[in-house]
């Protein structure tokens, strides 16, 4: 009986192998060849710099270190006078990091990405660390889709201001008016106009 499911799997087998026989190879021969990933796959982790002006979007809120499960994240960083965070340090683990993406999504300053490239072997595994000088060197050429909020600064002419301060009504308040105030030491009941005892 074994017998015969044996030789039923080989012809099976031998039948697919007989199919692909006369067809094209579609093995890429690296590294001569190299696949070009999809936008979407998840490669190395990267910084993503302004493209303007070149700095990092990075600011320090520490989503990514968080959201990250395996603890690949590393990030140190001060304030400065006007209380604004200057990063210090960004280290990436890649022998810990797993490629899940959380990092990616819980960033909301578009400032990590997981970059469509590869061959980052290394003979020491601490050669695996990359602090935040390698990752913004390797993401420089990354495209990305900016998609945070910036803020424009709209100045106010002086004029609009005097004027809007004088069209809006001065709130009433309870107290009477000077013209209505009595001295404290007359403020009780007196006596009608026009006569009377």
């Amino acid at each position: 009986m074994g017998v015969v499911k044996d030789l039923k799997n080989l012809v099976k087998g031998l039948g697919i192998t007989g199919k692909h026989l006369g067809r094209h190879a579609i093995t890429i021969q690296y590294p001569e060849e190299r696949w070009t990933m999809p936008e979407r796959s998840r490669g190395i982790v990267v910084l993503l710099s302004d493209k303007n002006t070149g700095e990092l979007n990075c600011t320090s809120c520490e989503l990514c270190m968080k959201a990250c499960p395996s603890g690949a994240i590393k990030i140190e960083y001060h304030r400065d006078e006007n209380k604004k965070k200057v990063l210090d340090l960004f280290d990436v683990d890649n022998g810990l990091c797993c490629f899940c993406g959380l990092c990616e999504e819980a960033c909301n300053f578009s400032a990590i990405k997981m970059a469509t490239k590869y061959e980052f072997s290394v003979w020491n595994k601490d050669g695996l660390i990359w602090d935040k000088d390698r990752l913004q060197e390797v993401g420089r050429d990354v495209p990305y889709v900016d998609t945070r909020r910036k803020k424009k600064a709209t100045p106010k002419p002086a004029e609009s201001d005097t004027s809007a301060a004088e069209s809006e009504p001065k709130p009433e308040s309870s107290e009477p008016s000077d013209e209505n105030k009595q001295p404290k030491e007359n403020q009780g009941e007196q006596p009608p106009e026009g006569g009377g005892s």
